[in-house]
């Protein structure tokens, strides 16, 4: 008796976990196992169900828990189909509101190509993964394909982004040459000389292959502190300093040496990752640090880079308790309109970081995006695991139906992104008209 209870026990353990991972299974977290777990958790609720129904001792909650388990992958499922019907039965009006705010990756550029063609979005990441086993000029071809057919449908160019900070982030490496750190940059006797020519060069690289924004420099101060269970995040190690007029003179010089290779830098990770001591890719996180700390410190580096450059400013996950204890600055109205566009007077384009990350998806993945766009960010950014477009995109498509998206700060937001002048527009307008002529 005692034996048949305890493997009845395991066996209801193994069920809600199954059960838990069945319900989750297009978490970010699942990414790379998602093309197998789907149909492991339904074949080991299949086995656990005909090994119920053959045990004469089955019970209603023990066989309900392993029949839930196959309906809960049936009900994610369908979340993901009503996702995409609903974008791909958007008006074009929908479309010209909410397509462009969106910058999304991809694992095949299929994936991507009809979404770019109807305005659906604004811009594609490249990462490791699109450029796995491919060269070059492969990946230069298609990125030249992916513009040419937003041309021909008279889109806007695409943003074409990627991180390749040098160092240890290094996206597009090998394609592109592996490149030191800019903390190495830093240590350097001219270090400003030396960012430059480093960042001109680096954006000449970028720039051949059709990248027009980098998501760089990274503007946090090292911390004097590792973070808990830091394995994506590793500020420590991709900070260029400590010193805030070390990261303002080097990441400022930087961003002019992209620029004079037309590839536009983006400023991260506002407010700054340096004070926070866990990883938000995985937590959520916050800081009680006053407003005057951050600005005789962090804040240094973003200032002047915003005001010396075209920068984009990215916004991390980190909630400001001293300015909106609610939200993370990705989406506060506040940290955007109040500080940034208010008090700094801003007026370039924001972008969110990667939605995908722990500290938003698992805390109102849904309110994030409604919240970002009401907060006048001009970008939303799903790098990670592109397939969560279309729930944000599904998610931003109802508010705007319910008439709880901000029509005003869209407008203003699209104000921006029209005057947004993207390197390489000349290059594909005229590989366009060369194409047309053949």
């Amino acid at each position: 008796m005692r034996i048949c209870i305890r493997r009845r026990g395991l066996s209801m353990v193994a069920a809600a976990v199954l059960l838990v991972c069945g319900a989750n299974w297009m978490d970010p977290f699942f990414y790379a196992l998602r093309p197998w777990i789907a149909p492991a958790i339904l074949g080991a609720g299949a086995v656990g169900l005909i090994r119920i129904w053959r045990s004469p001792s089955r019970s209603v909650l023990h066989t309900g828990l392993w029949l839930a388990i196959p309906v809960s992958i049936l009900v994610v499922f369908a979340g993901c189909l009503r996702d995409r019907l609903m974008v791909s039965e958007a008006t074009e009006d929908d479309i010209a509101a909410l397509g462009r705010h969106f910058v999304v990756g991809y694992a095949d550029a299929g994936q991507v190509a009809p979404l770019a063609g109807q305005g659906l979005i604004g811009g594609i990441v490249l990462n490791r993964r699109n450029i796995r086993h491919r060269t070059e000029d492969q990946v230069r071809a298609e990125i030249a394909q992916l513009q040419a057919i937003r041309h021909g449908e008279g889109q806007p160019a695409l943003i074409v982004a990627t991180d390749q900070e040098g160092g240890s982030v290094s996206h597009l490496s090998p394609i592109l040459p592996a490149m030191p750190s800019l903390s190495e940059i830093a240590t350097l006797p001219d270090p400003a000389g030396a960012a430059r020519a480093y960042g001109a060069e680096q954006g000449r690289g970028l720039a051949e292959v059709g990248v027009n924004v980098d998501f760089s420099p990274v503007l946090d101060l090292k911390p004097n502190g590792p973070m808990v269970l830091d394995h994506n995040s590793l500020i420590g190690k991709r900070a260029i300093s400590a010193d805030p007029a070390v990261v303002a003179t080097v990441g400022s010089a930087y961003a002019k040496g992209l620029a004079d290779a037309g590839v536009i830098a983006t400023a991260k990770h506002f407010p700054g990752l340096g004070r926070i001591r866990v990883d938000t890719h995985i937590f959520a996180a916050g800081t009680r640090v006053g407003m005057p700390q951050f600005q005789q410190a962090d804040w240094i580096p973003f200032r002047q880079v915003l005001e010396t450059s075209d920068a984009f400013l990215m916004l991390g996950h980190v909630t400001l308790k001293a300015i909106d204890a609610d939200n993370p600055a990705s989406h506060s109205k506040r940290v955007v309109q109040g500080l940034i566009r208010d008090a700094w007077n801003y007026r370039g384009i924001v972008i969110t970081d990667d939605l995908d990350m722990g500290a938003i998806y698992h805390h109102g993945f849904c309110n994030a995006v409604v919240q970002s766009l009401n907060a006048g960010v001009d970008l939303l950014l799903i790098a990670y695991d592109g397939q969560q477009y279309y729930r944000a995109m599904a998610c931003a498509l109802d508010a705007l139906h319910r008439g709880t998206i901000d029509r005003a700060m869209l407008e203003d937001s699209d104000r921006r992104l029209r005057g947004l002048r993207l390197g390489g527009e000349e290059k594909t307008l005229a590989a366009s008209s060369l194409r047309s002529l053949q």
